[in-house]
């Protein structure tokens, strides 16, 4: 939710991007911008990248790039070689040549344009855009008290220090209910969207800022008036139009206007029973990604110039972006409505603007209120399963996962091949421009999409809404490649880039990411044999996996080709470090589980039994799909022998099982004598450097973790065999994995357990409880409770104990601190760790409180 230490895979890159002291009113240093797992950078505030994203002029720097690149192996290698690596590089970024998954008729028309507007910039407090490349933007911004200095909130970052911000209501489409709490000031922003007959494209939306008290005495005179910001922007650069009036308020009037090709004629007026003293600031730029900056520069100035902490009032010349300040006294409510089509002959706009306004916009968002309550109790009946306190909580995770769905638009950086870097001058090359609509992991720390984290938030969403489950996952699978490759990390459009330091923008085409999209195509099939869905699902549901079927394939295929190992049925991660000195035990961040513990020294012989678990997955998937599709019988049988001989059991142990501890283990080239000493590099500068003290041999790797649960949460493991038993007492053993707050991430036992990795990186998955994993566990329990065997009354003793936990530690931490968690501390009380809010897949509590789990047998055997 990376590539130097978390997502990159986590290490996904840490920075907090937003707003900073207002200088002079500010005294103290801009938040330093950390690393997922410990390394800082000191870039300024959102100083990272100035990208303006064009898809024209993208294509062809795409294209000129490679023509550089040929240009300098004509002349530097021989034409046979120039010819292989020229054509390689090509393929990298050429897309796969299939009709795309975007242009199913099911995405076209009402579904397209019911989903054109929406909150789709989660990385800002609240921001609203629409799902084109170049679009008119609008959002929030506000002045915080802290440590008696002023900073200006806008870019969502842990450094703000807010009591809680989140979503607290949220269906995807077009309502939204957000709760922020920063130091005493309480802000809620309602969003609601509608078309009528006379809107344009898209149609109308509005938003409701109510600020408030936080009723404390102490900082009552500090919080009697409050300064919000209200922007609308133009992506595309097209000049707003704006009338300068006398801004001592009446009961509402036109902030501003202006025309699109999409939308047509728009306007967004304000309206208010409060008195609002009103100021502006209009720019000229291109560049959303530094509004923070922006605002804060003039506000500083002008409040050196006049000694007021306010906008100027002045406009650069055809300025598309408009900055409006609204100081009010608490309490107060403002309505914000946009219409769009105002410049037909049957907009009524006035009339439209009443609706979105008012006690007409109440009544609205009561109704949509309503419904958001009906939604989650159908869609998760977990109103007899857990108490009230769990089920605010539970409504909160997907609120939050649906509220976090972003847009962004365009191209990812591929890295050069060294050999290629050293002679073309630089270190990547252009993917094709895209378009990605996904659900994020966090707003504050990874506001952008992660292929294996998308598979488990489509587990919920497929649940609540299945046209957006299938218009996120065909925005992935049309980013596959001519080789059936799909960058894992997508880092798209400068608002996207701002947030990640540049060494880690570039993905390796060599390195994969686990294909988490199968667990959701596999829910649906299973779900489909189950007779769950009326034919109009079942319809979509055909044409949704028909389309796909090639692009899985080709998916599929890229994992054979390039990730399988040297015996038969094995494959490894590629991407390891085999050269490096400074890691104690090097990372595996293509595998998503970056520092659990793999063998001590990579070679190209490892077999990682994760990756071995995700490829039946995947086969059995396409077995299904392929035989559902009506596919040649040869690419059935295929892929029916591939599921066939991963599921083979007695092979699988063979190659992983130790029989001593019932645990499933990578195999490599691994010694345990390893460790980290402080060495002197410099006079006065020492670094941690990796010792070995005895020679590594291939073996069972012997660290029981997540990686060896991974045949049991596939449900591999016959219900009758003595494995089984074996691993639920590997599970329940508080000397292994067993807390009384979920299943830690690595046993007490292992040499590495809550080991630092470098100096700057901390354990990640050596120790610490993760929700995802924690679900697939508690799936499997969940099944082998239910299958006669002679283990099942424990299996079903152990899923009461564990669900209990995990409702219990992840409700707990919500309240006392008012987040969900990335993480959650494995000893002690069960703290919340790393980053937060995590709305990803810690949301999916809400699964494990409805007991919603996916089923994983359709032809294993």
């Amino acid at each position: 939710m990376t590539e130097g230490s978390r997502r990159t895979s986590r290490i996904r890159a840490k920075l907090p991007a937003g707003g900073g002291d207002i200088d002079p009113l500010a005294g103290n240093q801009r938040a330093t911008v950390l690393r997922r797992r410990g390394k800082s950078l000191d870039h300024g505030l959102l100083k990272l990248m100035n990208v303006r994203v064009r898809t024209l002029l993208g294509i062809g720097l795409l294209f000129l790039s490679l023509l550089i690149v040929s240009f300098f192996f004509y002349n530097r290698k021989g034409p046979a070689d120039e010819d292989t690596e020229v054509r390689k590089l090509m393929r990298v970024v050429t897309p796969l040549p299939a009709p795309k998954m975007l242009d199913l008729p099911q995405f076209q028309g009402e579904h397209k344009e019911s989903l054109y507007w929406g909150t789709y910039r989660p990385h800002v407090y609240f921001g609203i855009r629409a799902r084109t490349p170049q679009s008119l933007i609008a959002g929030l911004m506000w002045i915080g008290i802290k440590n008696d200095q002023y900073f200006l909130r806008h870019v969502c970052q842990d450094s703000d220090g807010l009591s809680t911000y989140g979503w607290i209501e949220h269906n995807g489409r077009d309502y939204g209910h957000q709760l922020l709490v920063d130091q005493d000031l309480s802000l809620t922003t309602s969003f609601l969207k509608e078309r009528v007959n006379g809107s344009g494209y898209g149609g109308d939306w509005a938003i409701r800022l109510e600020a408030q008290n936080v009723k404390s005495i102490s900082q009552e005179a500090k919080w009697s008036t409050a300064h919000l910001f209200f922007y609308i922007a133009d992506e595309a650069v097209k000049s707003l139009s704006f009338v300068r009036e006398d801004f001592a308020y009446h009961d509402g009037f036109l902030l501003a206007s202006g025309s699109r090709e999409d939308v047509g004629g728009w306007q967004v007026q304000l309206k208010s029973k409060d008195k609002i003293e009103i100021h502006y600031a209009g720019f000229k730029t291109p560049h959303m990604h530094n509004l923070t900056e922006l605002v804060e520069g003039t506000l500083a100035y002008n409040a050196r110039s006049t000694g007021h902490l306010a906008l100027p009032d002045t406009l650069e010349p055809s300025p598309n972006v408009i900055v409006f300040q609204f100081t009010v006294k608490l309490p107060s409510v403002l309505d914000i409505a946009f219409v769009s089509g105002a410049n037909s002959l049957s907009s009524r706009s006035k009339d439209r603007i009443n609706v979105l306004t008012g006690a007409l916009l109440t009544n609205q968002l009561n109704v949509k209120h309503k419904f958001f309550e009906d939604r989650y109790n159908k869609c998760f009946s977990t109103m007899n399963k857990v108490d009230l306190e769990s089920t605010h909580v539970g409504k909160t995770a997907i609120a939050n996962l649906l509220g976090g769905i972003g847009y962004f638009y365009g191209q990812s950086r591929i890295m050069l091949p060294k050999d290629i870097s050293q002679i073309y001058g630089r270190k990547s090359i252009s993917y094709w421009p895209a378009a990605l609509y996904t659900a994020v992991p966090s707003r504050s720390y990874f506001p952008r999409g992660f292929l294996w984290d998308e598979g488990f938030h489509q587990l919920l969403i497929w649940r609540w809404d299945m046209d957006i489950c299938f218009d996120v996952i065909s925005h992935w699978l049309d980013l596959i490649n001519v080789d059936g490759w799909i960058p894992r990390e997508q880092i798209l459009g400068a608002e996207a880039l701002s947030k990640v330091p540049e060494e880690f923008v570039p993905q390796h085409p060599s390195n994969g990411n686990p294909p988490t999209l199968f667990l959701i195509l596999h829910d649906l099939l299973s779900n489909m044999k189950l007779g769950k869905f009326s034919d109009e699902e079942m319809d979509k549901i055909s044409s949704f996996i028909g389309r796909a079927y090639i692009r899985l394939v080709a998916w599929l295929q890229w994992f054979n080709n390039t990730q399988s190992g040297k015996d038969v049925a094995s494959f490894y991660w590629h991407g390891r470090d085999n050269v490096t000195a400074k890691e104690l035990n090097p990372k595996t961040l293509s595998s998503g589980l970056d520092d659990y513990p793999r063998a001590s020294h990579p070679n190209d012989d490892e077999q990682h039994l994760d990756l071995r678990c995700w490829m039946l997955l995947a086969s059995d998937c396409l077995h299904s799909i392929a035989e559902i599709t009506g596919r040649e019988p040869a690419s059935i049988e295929n892929y029916h022998l591939m599921a066939k001989r991963l599921a083979n059991f007695d092979f699988l142990n063979k190659m992983h099982l130790d029989e001593a501890s019932g645990a499933y283990f990578d195999f490599g080239n691994h010694t345990e004598k390893v460790r980290l000493r402080w060495h002197d590099v410099d006079v006065g500068k020492k670094e941690l450097v990796r010792e070995t003290l005895e020679k590594p041999h291939m073996q069972l790797v012997p660290h029981v973790g997540y990686i060896s649960l991974f045949p049991f949460m596939m449900r591999i493991i016959p219900p009758e065999s003595w494995i089984l038993e074996k691993q639920l007492e590997l599970i329940s053993n508080r000397s292994t994995l067993w807390t009384d707050f979920g299943i830690r991430s690595l046993s007490k036992t292992s040499s590495l357990y809550m080991k630092r990795n470098t100096e700057h990186d901390p354990p990640y998955w050596r120790g610490p409880i993760w929700i995802n994993m924690n679900y697939m566990i508690l799936s499997a329990l969940s099944h082998y409770s239910t299958v006669p065997g002679p283990y099942r009354e424990r299996a079903g003793a152990i899923y009461k104990d564990l669900r209990s936990n995990l409702i219990r530690n992840v409700v707990r931490n919500y309240y006392e601190s008012g987040y969900l968690w990335e993480q959650y501390d494995q000893a002690g009380k069960g703290k919340g760790k790393g980053t937060r809010p995590f709305t990803g897949w810690t949301s999916l509590v809400v699964l494990i409180m409805a007991e919603e789990f996916p089923s994983f047998q359709l032809y294993f055997g």
